[in-house]
């Protein structure tokens, strides 16, 4: 029977057997190749850290944030029945070694449109090697999607300062995406692991006290006191991109000198909609499309730092949850090779 992970308490995790659901019209059965542990959203459920009313807002979940729960949003999977059978595509899902879903929730990953053609391998230097980067790729596309998201909401034109605090996998994507679109980019991270990538893909690491003339200034460390930094660290009439979800914890904010005199304005930054400025040319459609194929694009598998099977779930999270230091992204792969 497919095996997927739960959380059954905080920073508890089990294997449970799950029963398909039959084939209904419409329904594809995916088989999992890889999915992707989100060091955001996923470690506050993992450690409790999210408000257990709170409803579940994918359509592969159900229930609320409350234990025991099962969750998790980027699995990769080959269609082994149903509309699109034999093809690779990308679910909303959680670690999940088998699953039914309505084939409208799975994206195609395919050559040419989000991935790239299969090239030699090139060892890591912090983990095994995998049979294929493809399917690792595409593990990607929901931060990929919400980096793009960031980059509409912030809208940072060439030349101007772009200040990024926090260096995890949406971080590093970021960096990517303003250094393309001509930003000067520097970054605010701690852990030297994400620094040397940081660095390696066009910032400059900078500490959050040298910096006062950035002309935008983008949270997404998952740090509630980096949002109070970021509002210190931009130019007069600067905007602050605040893209962090920090689930129950507390975010103190000085709403003085800095903030009022400077003219700072502070814009929320959320996946699930587009700004209603945009929305006009912009689609979910048209945003989902620029992210798979930017997947051909950027520099994705050095951000992988572990790879697990499933059954080491527990050691994955914990590796996460008390190391953070050497760790960006984390795969469970599933034993298949994508060819």
């Amino acid at each position: 029977m497919p095996r997927a992970v739960w959380f059954k308490s905080p920073q508890k995790v089990e294997l449970r057997e799950e029963e398909l659901l039959p084939l209904g019209e419409g329904d594809i059965r995916v088989r999992a190749i890889a999915s992707g542990i989100s060091a955001g959203t996923e470690m506050l459920v993992y450690r409790g850290q999210v408000p257990p009313g709170l409803p579940l807002d994918l359509p592969t979940l159900q229930g609320s944030f409350g234990f025991p729960i099962k969750y998790g949003y980027a699995s990769v999977g080959r269609v082994m029945a149903g509309p699109g059978e034999g093809e690779v595509v990308f679910v909303h899902h959680p670690h999940q070694t088998e699953y039914v879903v309505p084939a409208s929730a799975a994206i195609p990953l395919v050559v040419g449109r989000g991935l790239v053609p299969r090239q030699p391998h090139r060892r890591a230097t912090m983990t095994r090697p995998t049979a294929d980067p493809m399917a690792e790729r595409g593990v990607f596309l929901a931060n990929l999607e919400t980096a793009v998201n960031i980059m509409l909401d912030a809208a940072p034109r060439i030349g101007e300062k772009v200040l990024i605090f926090g260096q995890g996998v949406v971080g590093l994507l970021l960096t990517q995406l303003a250094v393309r679109v001509g930003a000067k980019v520097l970054a605010v991270e701690p852990h030297k692991l994400r620094q040397r990538l940081s660095a390696q893909l066009g910032a400059t690491v900078v500490g959050p006290k040298e910096v006062h003339d950035a002309d935008i200034a983008i949270e997404v460390s998952g740090n509630p006191a980096a949002l109070d930094q970021a509002i210190r660290c931009v130019a007069f009439g600067g905007t602050v991109v605040a893209c962090s979800w920090y689930g129950a914890k507390p975010v103190n904010l000085d709403l003085g000198g800095a903030f009022h005199r400077g003219r700072v304005r502070i814009v929320s930054s959320q996946v699930s909609t587009i700004d209603p400025a945009l929305t006009g040319r912009w689609s979910r459609e048209r945003r989902l499309d620029l992210a798979r194929d930017l997947l051909g694009e950027l520099q994705l598998e050095a951000l992988i730092t572990h790879r697990f099977p499933l059954e080491a779930a527990q050691q994955a999270y914990d590796l996460i949850d008390r190391k953070p230091e050497e760790t960006v992204q984390v795969v469970f792969r599933y034993g298949e090779d994508v060819r």
